[in-house]
């Protein structure tokens, strides 16, 4: 299994990390839809922290994405 992800552009892997945590950003935001609405058991302050998290994924779903499209390695630079 290791040797699959040496085969592979480490530009590509944070892409692929930008896109999972974009779903996770879509995942939290259902959340907050279904906890508002009534769906979901939570209070205001569960939407509250959940928005929190909802915005660090999306920034850094957004971060990784733009340095993955410019070819800028920066989670996985070594030296």
């Amino acid at each position: 299994m290791a040797d699959l992800f040496k085969n592979i552009p480490s530009v590509n892997i944070q892409a692929f990390v930008a896109l999972l945590l974009f779903g996770v950003s879509l995942f939290l935001a259902r959340m907050i839809v279904n906890i508002q609405s009534g769906k979901w058991p939570g209070n205001e302050m569960w939407v509250t922290y959940l928005r929190i998290v909802l915005g660090f994924t999306f920034a850094a779903s957004i971060g990784l994405g733009f340095y993955s499209f410019a070819g800028i390695d920066i989670l996985f630079k070594k030296g």
